[in-house]
């Protein structure tokens, strides 16, 4: 049984870098330098959240049942796994930022923002 590659070095914390691959087969053997899959440079309860959330095909309240917490909690580690991964949060649909647009919840200034996929402390349409 393989154990799962350390993200870091033991020593000094360091990113590891794959610098071997071998065939077990024919024992051919690849060198260079190659970076580790984002998956891989996760640390254990990380990885492990992923393989949860993978196995639950993405359904929250499963991972959240097995990890034993609530649903926000579960939603929180999710997306600072995924922040981690290098996916930040999805931006907004269209629809959805002309719809509170029409309402009146933002004003033009934000819903630009908001479509162009920018982060922003979204003012009320008074602007406070």
């Amino acid at each position: 049984m393989h154990s799962a590659v350390p993200p870091h070095c033991p020593s000094c914390g360091a990113t590891l870098e794959v610098v071997k691959l071998e065939c077990p087969v024919c024992q051919t053997e690849v060198a260079g330098q190659y970076a580790l899959c984002p998956v891989c440079r996760l640390d254990a309860p990380r990885r492990r959240l992923f393989d949860l959330y993978m196995a639950a095909r993405g359904n929250v309240r499963e991972v959240q049942r097995e990890l034993g917490v609530s649903y926000p909690t579960a939603r929180l580690r999710i997306e600072a796994m995924f922040q981690e991964l290098g996916h930040g949060p999805t931006p907004p649909q269209p629809a959805s930022v002309l719809r509170r647009l029409r309402a009146g919840e933002i004003n033009v200034a934000t819903a630009e923002r908001l479509l162009r996929g920018e982060a922003v402390a979204e003012p009320t349409i008074d602007g406070q």
